[in-house]
């Protein structure tokens, strides 16, 4: 039996050349049906005129942020999505995919959040990469680290602009989003539990707000008495909840 995947630990510096790309990444959840090697997949215009270059490494990072999820690119390939569904998901796997982002979003920011003062600048973020990894990087690094961390939080829809100062918001997480997340997470090796978690803490999920979503959703049914905790899910996988998502678009379309 395979190992579960989990989530990445080594901080690395992919984000440095590739954010969070959530036009190229629904490209690729279309097209990467097998192993492709990055020139054809230029050849074939999977992601317009890009350069060779850039195409080699939107394929090093989709490969780490998607295919490392086996059920993933199949869910995501058959699904109908909203452009803020299509935005949370490339948040979530850019987060399973990078510790550094996952803390920026599912730490820094929501703390942020909860300040009297809740705006900051770019400055304070370079100062928070620091904070990280001492000494580890150099300025001119820190500085796109920050940049890119902003960028990749402002098209999660994590900020209200991209320009200082900054104010974190909650992004709103379409029903079929939220089970999206729960039905990958329950595969996947990682810090936190299914309910407490830096994916959801990210968009502003949890405690009570967030178990009010969750008796909601049709996939699953939630129950709570004093601190015991049940979830039932009405399909074994996400491979299967995927399916079934399909199915129902599917006959949707027909009655319509």
């Amino acid at each position: 039996m395979s190992e579960a995947p989990q989530e990445v630990q080594q901080v690395h510096t992919r984000l440095l050349k590739c954010a969070l790309e959530v036009d190229d990444a629904r490209a690729y959840w279309a097209r990467a049906h097998q192993p492709v090697s990055a020139e054809r997949a230029f050849e074939d215009y999977w992601f317009g005129a890009k350069s060779i270059a850039r195409v080699k490494v939107l394929l090093t990072n989709f490969r780490a942020r998607f295919d490392a999820f086996p059920e993933s690119l199949p869910a995501l390939r058959t699904m109908t999505m909203s452009a803020s569904t299509r935005s949370a998901i490339c948040h979530w796997h850019l987060q399973l995919a990078d510790p550094l982002y996952r803390a920026f979003t599912g730490t820094f920011l929501p703390e942020r959040q909860h300040l009297l003062r809740r705006e900051f600048t770019r400055d304070l973020v370079i100062g928070w990469v620091e904070d990280q990894g001492p000494g580890r990087w150099t300025a001119s690094t820190r500085i796109q680290f920050a940049s890119k961390l902003l960028s990749a939080a402002f098209s999660a829809g994590l900020l209200t602009g991209n320009r200082d100062p900054r104010t974190p918001i909650w992004p709103p997480i379409e029903d079929r989003a939220l089970e999206y997340l729960l039905h990958l997470l329950r595969g996947v090796k990682m810090q936190g539990t299914l309910l407490d978690n830096p994916y959801l803490t990210s968009v502003g999920l949890s405690g009570n707000d967030l178990e009010e979503r969750l008796r909601r959703l049709p996939s699953i049914k939630f129950t709570r008495q004093g601190s015991l905790v049940d979830m039932v899910w009405h399909h074994s996988s996400l491979t299967a909840w995927a399916a079934s998502i399909a199915d129902r678009d599917a006959h949707l379309e027909g009655v319509a």
